[in-house]
């Protein structure tokens, strides 16, 4: 494709590495109600995925009340509050305040797609909030990840037709909706998380507007 109007990242895993703090809130959560839960299984199976959804696997097979399962979402979330409050700009991917820079000098909209409810705070903290022309966020829309709906939606904010976008995902559950959108998708991470991405990055790091074209 030419190249993009607008190019849409992921938060979490991309810009930034959240995933370790996530890993931690869910884990001190499954400590306290007794769950096993590893770290490996949170790669395969709550990376880019929503809150509620997480949970679901989290407790699978045991059965709480709809107030239990709520006040579990909350108390992770708290968890994960007093973890992401004390990030810093340093914590941006190497490269990644050069790279927005760049595309904004380029004339290309930028905008994310996260799936996350604290993705507006995450961005206020590592001060990137400036750099982006539209931010869909976990209470954006109604259906998460694989759902196309929040990729559509920030497209909408930034005025751009899907197939004129490149979305940027860490999981592969992303890579689904980005696809599901109609857009152009690249992944970050090892090939073999993902199935239908157009372009496989291994990192973030460093990365330029050229790195990120699909021909």
């Amino acid at each position: 494709m030419p190249q993009p109007k607008a190019i849409i990242f992921d938060l979490d895993g991309v810009l930034t590495d959240t995933s370790e703090y996530h890993y931690q809130a869910w884990k001190h959560l499954a400590d306290d109600e007794g769950i096993p839960f590893t770290h490996e299984e949170n790669d395969i199976h709550l990376r880019g995925v929503g809150r509620r959804e997480s949970l679901a696997y989290l407790i699978r097979g045991r059965q709480y009340t709809e107030a239990q399962i709520q006040e579990m979402m909350e108390r992770k979330n708290n968890y994960y509050h007093a973890l992401i409050e004390q990030m810093t700009p340093d914590e941006v991917v190497s490269g990644g305040v050069a790279l927005l820079q760049e595309l904004k000098t380029a004339g290309i909209k930028i905008a994310i797609a996260s799936a996350s409810k604290n993705c507006r705070l995450v961005l206020d903290r590592l001060k990137l909030t400036d750099y982006f022309d539209g931010i869909a966020d976990g209470y954006c829309v109604v259906n998460g990840k694989p759902a196309p709906d929040v990729f559509v939606y920030a497209a909408g904010l930034v005025g751009v037709y899907t197939p004129d976008c490149v979305g940027i995902e860490d999981a592969d559950a992303g890579i689904e909706a980005i696809k599901a959108a109609g857009m152009k998708a690249v992944a970050i991470g090892p090939t073999s998380r993902f199935h239908h991405a157009d372009k496989v990055l291994s990192t973030m790091e460093n990365k330029h507007l050229q790195d990120l074209l699909i021909g």
